[in-house]
C-alpha cells in the first residue's frame, strides 16, 4: 500500500482527502535521515525551485541535495514552491529584484511585440536580472525554510517523526 493511502477509504470526497493529505505529510516528514540531513534536503528543492527551470526543478533539487547530503524526497518535495498557482509572483518578484540590483536594462517592449518576436528579444537583459533575483530569493528562502525545518525537527524529539510533534 502506498504510504499516502490510507488503509480504509470512503466513498467520499472531503475527509478521505484530508485523510491523505495529512498520511502524505506524515510520510514526508518520516523520512529517514538525521535532522541536518533532512532539512538540508529540503533547502536544497526550495533553492532549485526559485529557478524558472520548468521540469528540470526536481532533477537540480535531488542533484543539489546529493551534493549536500540532503533528504532525496524532500528536496523533491521542497521544489514545490513552485507551482502553477505560484509561478507568476514568484517570478515576477524574482526579476523586479533582480532589476533593483542591476538597474532596470531593457524595458518590457510590450505584448504587441512579444507576439511578434517572442521573449528571445529580451534576451540577456531579461534573463540575468530573472536569475539574479531568483538566486537572491533562492539562498534566502533555503537558509530560512531549512533552518525552520531543522528547528522544528529538533523540537520534535530525536526520533519522533510526527509533524504535530
Amino acid at each position: 500500500m502506498p504510504p499516502f493511502q490510507t488503509p480504509a477509504e470512503p466513498s467520499g470526497g472531503g475527509p478521505a482527502l484530508l485523510q491523505r493529505g495529512r498520511a502524505l505529510l506524515h510520510w514526508l516528514w518520516a523520512q529517514e535521515g538525521s535532522h541536518g540531513q533532512r532539512a538540508r534536503g529540503l533547502a536544497a528543492g526550495i533553492f532549485c525551485g526559485c529557478f524558472p527551470f520548468f521540469g528540470l526543478q526536481t532533477l537540480l533539487g535531488i542533484a543539489l541535495a546529493s551534493a549536500l547530503r540532503g533528504n532525496h524526497l524532500l528536496a523533491a518535495a521542497g521544489t514545490w514552491i513552485s507551482n502553477p498557482l505560484t509561478y507568476v509572483p514568484l517570478y515576477w518578484f524574482n526579476y523586479r529584484l533582480g532589476c533593483w540590483l542591476l538597474g532596470p536594462g531593457t524595458p518590457w517592449p510590450g505584448m504587441e511585440a512579444l507576439q511578434a518576436e517572442g521573449l528571445g528579444q529580451l534576451g540577456w537583459s531579461m534573463a540575468s536580472r530573472l536569475l539574479l533575483g531568483s538566486t537572491v530569493v533562492g539562498l534566502v528562502c533555503a537558509v530560512a525554510g531549512g533552518w525552520l525545518c531543522w528547528l522544528w525537527l529538533e523540537r520534535s524529539g530525536p526520533g519522533s517523526a510526527d509533524p504535530a510533534g
